[in-house]
């Protein structure tokens, strides 16, 4: 039986955070090689988008009621 002794305190200790925050970092490797001319266009867009993932999980984990908590995970999953 797996006895499972930690608890989620945070949104940091979410897995889906974990795995969104590795994702930007991935995102941010990736566009750091885009031209320079796509700083501002694309570059911002994608890291923008990323990172709207992270934040919406977060904003949910910090809401009291279910409905709240589940519109901002909806669009966190939407983002991904």
């Amino acid at each position: 039986m797996n006895n499972v002794s930690t608890k989620i305190r945070s949104f940091t200790d979410l897995n889906a955070w974990k795995r969104g925050h590795h994702l930007v970092l991935e995102i941010y490797r990736a566009t750091n090689r885009f031209p320079r001319r796509e700083d501002y266009a694309l570059t911002s867009q994608i890291r923008r988008s990323a990172i709207s993932i992270t934040s919406n999980i977060a904003e949910g984990f910090s809401r009291i009621s279910y409905n709240d908590k589940n519109r901002f995970y909806w669009r966190a999953e939407r983002e991904k």
